[in-house]
């Protein structure tokens, strides 16, 4: 176990894209900053680390809006969506080291300019981008589309074990006052959708929406003097294989990789860090999306052997009560789309006992980065 520990959680209302208007992406992350360190019982000006996810934040411009005086670590996790998990990963080690106290973990979406669903169209006429373009690849889920296609081929997968995930989180959603699509839907309209890259119809594709959320992390001593119960980092992990490398933006992956969440190597480490094996997870939080990713990762993570992912959640493993209980927020796919965020707060709710859709006597959360592109990320979350 490391000797970090998440105290404060922050976050701002969530919107469905372009939403947000008129503020800025910094006026979000101000917010989401602020109400963290209120949770912790801190003040704003204690803060003297800060961790982003992925997309380049000013720190400069954070520390001059919130009147942060100092900061002594400051650092950054690549990846697209793959590193969302690693933010803990990287401010359990600057406060183990000694490089700051009070480390606040960022990540924000503001899709009013641009959208994530069209990132791939972008990419320039090189080695590395000339599939995606001559193939017709604009988004991840055209690419992530034959991912799921090859997962369908070599294990039987069906479109039923897609929809079941997408049914489930919906079950949760619709008691989650942020949700943004709470309305359940049966089987026969998930089959009704169109579809936006065979076999992913538009239910199979995460929401597009705007909003910040932000981690105060310190040293587990100092959070048991703080406001909220301290929940643990019990393992965190960040990078991955070769062989997964650049994920939907390469699709060269081996055949044994392809049809997967890329998530082997980044899960053994994790499970190796804690001591424990996947039956002790309580509660599963995974970056969902889309749908057939959460099967892959529960492959990966080990909650079932590789290529019976389907026939697990269609057995209803997934739901409430169910073997492992995935995303009882609703996940990316109904409740908002932060890169990943909104599933670390959601971990901390199960764990400090407050979640909407509490898991009963959950002590061990896991939460997932990806899958996308290297660095993959993944942490480990407990309560004693």
């Amino acid at each position: 176990m490391t000797k970090a520990a998440v105290a404060g959680v922050g976050s701002t209302p969530y919107y469905f894209r372009g939403e947000s208007a008129p503020q800025t992406i910094f006026e979000l992350i101000g917010k989401a900053v602020m109400a963290a360190a209120e949770d912790a019982g801190i003040a704003v000006t204690d803060i003297d680390g800060l961790v982003f996810y992925s997309y380049g934040f000013d720190a400069a411009l954070i520390v001059e809006q919130l009147g942060i005086p100092e900061l002594t670590f400051c650092a950054v996790v690549g990846g697209v969506g793959g590193g969302s998990a690693g933010v803990l990963d990287l401010a359990a080690m600057a406060v183990e080291t000694g490089r700051a106290k009070n480390v606040v973990c960022i990540g924000a979406c503001q899709q009013i300019d641009s959208r994530y669903g069209t990132s791939l169209a972008g990419l320039a006429t090189t080695p590395q981008g000339i599939l995606s373009l001559t193939a017709g690849l604009v988004g991840p889920g055209q690419s992530l589309a034959l991912v799921a296609q090859r997962h369908m081929h070599k294990y039987g997968t069906r479109r039923e074990a897609f929809a079941e995930v997408v049914m489930a989180s919906r079950e949760y959603a619709q008691t989650r006052p942020e949700a943004i699509r709470k309305r359940l839907i049966t089987l026969d309209e998930y089959f009704a959708a169109p579809l936006l890259a065979n076999p992913l119809s538009r239910y199979d594709f995460c929401i597009e929406s705007d909003a910040a959320l932000a981690f105060l992390v310190t040293s587990s001593e100092r959070a048991a003097d703080m406001r909220q119960r301290p929940v643990n980092i019990v393992a965190a992990a960040h990078g991955g294989s070769r062989d997964w490398g650049r994920a939907f933006f390469w699709l060269n992956m081996p055949d044994d990789v392809f049809a997967s969440a890329g998530a082997a190597s980044i899960a053994e480490r994790l499970y190796g860090q804690a001591g424990i094996s996947p039956d002790d997870i309580d509660v599963a939080l995974f970056y969902d999306h889309f749908s057939p990713l959460v099967i892959m990762q529960l492959e990966d993570y080990g909650f079932c052997k590789r290529g019976e992912g389907g026939p697990f959640v269609e057995g209803g493993a997934i739901r409430p009560g169910g073997a492992i209980p995935v995303n009882p927020h609703g996940g990316q796919l109904s409740e908002c789309y932060v890169i990943g965020m909104t599933q670390i707060r959601e971990a901390v709710e199960q764990l400090r006992g407050t979640a909407i859709n509490q898991v009963p006597d959950a002590k061990l959360a896991l939460v997932t980065g990806g899958p996308a592109p290297i660095p993959m990320s993944g942490a480990i979350l407990g309560v004693s």
